[in-house]
């Protein structure tokens, strides 16, 4: 098992009027994965970030990182981090070389030409360097935060919605990066609202809603143990009933009888297993089909479904 970066036991932040923006988390990061956390907008995400990053004061826990107890520790832990905040934030008169490089000296880091401009040239800046930021486009700016991020070397870094209002062109190179900055050995945490985002990148996937951690787990595991198989069966000529030998699955009716929808599995591939049953059972029926439509849950489906539940539960 990978050595733990980040510890966050019983975190706590509590805001005026009692709202907990942050409530008993227990989460661990392990060194050079990619761990992305999803939740609505209000769930604690960023809350959770400011913490880890001296932005915000938890109202109680603890939060160790390098094994180190951050409280106690703290100057020398965050020189260890990168930020990427979700808000752009910087002087936007400042030539893009010259912010990037100064972010480098914030942390008592000697010069590096040569690093600044690798890091540079790796966002595709490097022939945006004598430009002032506020000329470059929105996704070209986000790109310098996360330069900014990375000129002092973080070996955790954490990115908060890297993404938003980028294009998905943009975004899907975006990923490319972020998958490098792994392949150097920095562990990322990334926060986001393209459920495709993590689906794409992340190698666990934690879910918030509440300032509470509704689950953790490997994204393969979770989508295997969460997922779900959806077939829907179009009939060549509708049914009033089901017969017993096709009720006998998990299917329903639907479109006036003119269509059979399955929905059963767990993620491991024993829904498709089933449809291809029931497409053997119709046709032991006597019951003609022109068309079918299998589809496997998503990540997003597997999300929103929590979500949906932990609605539920609240109501």
């Amino acid at each position: 098992m990978s050595e733990p970066i980040l510890e966050l036991s019983g975190l706590t932040k509590q805001f005026g009027g009692g709202v907990k923006a942050l409530d008993d988390v227990d989460l661990t990061i392990n060194r050079g994965e990619i761990f992305a956390l999803l939740g609505p907008n209000g769930a604690g995400k960023t809350t959770l970030i400011g913490a880890v990053c001296g932005l915000v004061r938890p109202t109680g826990g603890t939060i160790r990182a390098f094994g180190e107890d951050l409280q106690g520790n703290w100057r020398q832990a965050r020189a260890r981090i990168g930020l990427v905040p979700q808000e752009i934030s910087t002087d936007m008169f400042e030539p893009v070389l010259h912010a990037v490089s100064y972010s480098r000296g914030l942390f008592g880091l000697a010069p590096n030409p040569a690093r600044i401009e690798e890091i540079l040239r790796s966002l595709s800046l490097w022939d945006k360097r004598d430009a002032r930021i506020m000329e470059l486009s929105g996704g070209m700016k986000r790109r310098v935060l996360i330069a900014k991020a990375m000129a002092h070397e973080p070996d955790l870094l954490f990115l908060d919605e890297p993404t938003a209002g980028v294009d998905v062109e943009l975004r899907k190179d975006m990923w490319h990066q972020i998958d490098a900055m792994r392949a150097r050995g920095v562990t990322v945490i990334l926060t986001t609202h393209y459920i495709e985002e993590a689906e794409e990148m992340a190698d666990r996937v934690g879910i918030i809603r509440g300032g509470k951690i509704l689950m953790v787990d490997q994204k393969d595991a979770m989508m295997a143990r969460l997922g779900r198989t959806e077939a829907h069966i179009a009939l060549a000529q509708p049914l009033d009933t089901l017969p017993p030998a096709i009720a006998a699955f998990s299917v329903e009716l639907e479109e006036g009888g003119r269509s059979i929808c399955y929905r059963g599995g767990d993620g491991t591939g024993k829904g498709r297993e089933e449809v291809a049953d029931l497409t053997k059972a119709l046709i032991a029926s006597g019951i003609d089909y022109i068309g079918i439509d299998v589809r496997e849950s998503s990540l997003e489906d597997i999300f929103v479904s929590l979500l949906g539940e932990e609605e539920e539960q609240a109501a």
